[in-house]
């Protein structure tokens, strides 16, 4: 067995800006495990919302380079890392390891017999209401679903997104950026032009205020939420949870948080970070599962790799092996 990792820069088109900040470029690790005539990929995102770094995270993987190479398996890999991106990018590269060792898809190693293209939102960056009015009328040309980024004072952007797609779908993702003086009066907001869904809209550690909001809007957990030992907490506050592969560690994580929060009723969204087809590959395993998906990651670059997912009239199509897995 021998493991390999890369830092990579890909260009975002233009920016991508949320409450917490904007940047324009996906930086992401691809991690390939090979044992001679078969390899395997997986890709990740550091986040430094989660105290990770290109720097940080390539230390992770180093620090299992030789319990790699030894030829362990997922299960192991649970137990060395913590959750987070490192173990992401091993946990998927290891998956795709087996299925090319055994001659199997993916979807015969996870029990999945006819994978389905599944919807998924299309991100709208934070910006003036003007230019967010200008990207939603354009993607509501292909996407039912569209995710706005919103920040604290947002009801002029709100309502010009509505104006400029007045059919489309819409989730909303604050991103931890609101708070108890401002919750209410943004719910309602969201409520008067027919949100859906509110992703995280206040910091993880204050997601008890949340007990007393009234709304017919589901709200969300996304930064509240990181592996299956957070579903129980979550479903006191939350009425669905946003499962993404660079928070629970992989996709060996990522499914047993699916298991936990069905158990606990919760509805389930799948995200992303902005990241290449590499990342979105695996995820689209979890989307089989979804109530919500939020895979475009890819459509907010410059460009891709090759292969790469494909997208047809606003969804996602289920991964190849020519990609990953």
């Amino acid at each position: 067995m021998e493991l390999s990792y890369v830092a990579e820069s890909w260009p975002i088109r233009g920016k991508f800006a949320i409450s917490r900040g904007e940047k324009t470029e996906a930086q992401v690790i691809v991690a390939t495990v090979r044992d001679g005539a078969h390899q395997g990929r997986g890709e990740c995102v550091p986040y430094s919302r989660y105290g990770e770094s290109l720097e940080s995270v390539q230390d992770q993987i180093a620090s299992v380079k030789s319990e790699v190479e030894n030829g362990f398996g997922q299960e192991k890999l649970q137990k060395l890392l913590p959750a987070g991106a490192a173990r992401n990018a091993l946990d998927c590269a290891l998956w795709d390891l087996e299925a090319k060792r055994s001659g199997k898809t993916i979807w015969e190693l996870v029990g999945i017999q006819t994978p389905q293209l599944k919807p998924t939102a299309y991100t709208i960056s934070l910006d003036t209401p003007e230019k967010m009015a200008e990207s939603a009328a354009e993607a509501a040309k292909a996407f039912s679903l569209l995710k706005i980024k919103i920040g604290t004072d947002d009801g002029g952007r709100l309502a010009a997104v509505r104006n400029a797609a007045p059919q489309a779908r819409l989730i909303v993702d604050a991103n931890e950026g609101w708070n108890e003086s401002n919750l209410e009066a943004n719910v309602r907001l969201c409520e008067s032009i027919g949100v859906e869904l509110i992703e995280q809209p206040v910091p993880a550690e204050h997601s008890n205020i949340l007990k007393n909001v009234r709304t017919s809007i589901l709200l969300c957990a996304d930064e509240s939420a990181h592996t299956s030992d957070d579903i129980q907490k979550v479903a006191e506050t939350y009425g669905a949870v946003n499962v993404k592969l660079d928070k629970a560690g992989g996709l060996t994580e990522a499914l047993k948080m699916i298991e936990k929060a069905t158990e606990a009723r919760l509805a389930i969204m799948v995200g992303c970070h902005v990241a290449t087809s590499l990342s979105m590959a695996p995820a689209t395993v979890l989307a089989q599962f979804a109530d919500h998906v939020d895979l475009d990651g890819p459509l907010l670059l410059e460009r891709d790799r090759d292969p790469s997912i494909t997208y047809h009239e606003g969804a996602i199509l289920p991964t190849t092996s020519a990609l990953w897995g």
